[in-house]
């Protein structure tokens, strides 16, 4: 059974926590693609590097929990893209287009505007030269950040799940997660936290919709 979030009583505050790539934004893998043949690259070349040669997870890793920085990343990936490739900005280039899910970012507006507090919970892929929450102006839409290159911890490591808790000043009864990668869920999931799988932006929008008691009025 999962868990639910107590909505019996809509005066208490509730938590949405939310991850970034994915949910706030639209899937990106189309747009990596697109960007991979501009860049004179096979489509799959940014998804193979990144998950499929071990050096690359070992690099992606290592970024993610900050024991090295977007810009060394951007010289170590580049390499294994291809000599020809240009270390300068490469997340930053890679990421550029990937529109923002505004309907989403509507709802979390809506929900804040209603007392729920928010909390930003995102496995991070740097932040400089490229800070990808700015690039979406989102980083203030949220009342607690726990963004893992800042905290030293890493989805799905429990303790960042209890750290956002413990940020978000809620108990886990009163607090939603949402992420796009089922492999996330379960730690929270086993906090007590209501779990939300991102798979299609306008089905996660209407079932938070019913998990906080808003409804989003506009998309932007």
């Amino acid at each position: 059974m999962p868990y639910r979030v107590n909505t019996a009583d809509r005066a208490e505050p509730l938590g949405l926590i939310l991850d970034f790539a994915g949910v706030l934004t639209a899937r990106p893998n189309e747009v990596h693609r697109a960007w991979c043949l501009s860049e004179g690259l096979a489509p799959d070349a940014w998804s193979n590097a990144l998950n499929g040669d071990p050096e690359g997870r070992r690099l992606y890793a290592a970024l993610e929990i900050g024991t090295i920085g977007q810009a060394e990343w951007n010289a170590a990936t580049a390499a294994l893209l291809g000599a020809h490739v240009n270390q300068t900005n490469l997340m930053g280039r890679a990421w550029a287009d990937v529109p923002a899910a505004r309907r989403m970012i509507a709802l979390a507006h809506t929900a804040r505007a209603a007392g729920h507090r928010l909390a930003l919970l995102s496995n991070s892929f740097g932040l400089d030269p490229f800070n990808p929450y700015e690039h979406l102006d989102i980083w203030n839409l949220f009342d607690v950040h726990v963004v893992s290159e800042i905290v030293g911890l890493a989805k799905p490591d429990p303790a960042i799940y209890e750290l956002a808790l413990e940020r978000i000043g809620l108990p886990a009864s009163q607090c939603v997660f949402v992420d796009d990668h089922a492999v996330n869920l379960p730690p929270a999931a086993a906090l007590g936290i209501t779990t939300v799988h991102a798979t299609d932006e306008a089905r996660t929008v209407a079932e938070l919709e019913v998990l906080l008691g808003v409804m989003v009025r506009g998309t932007s």
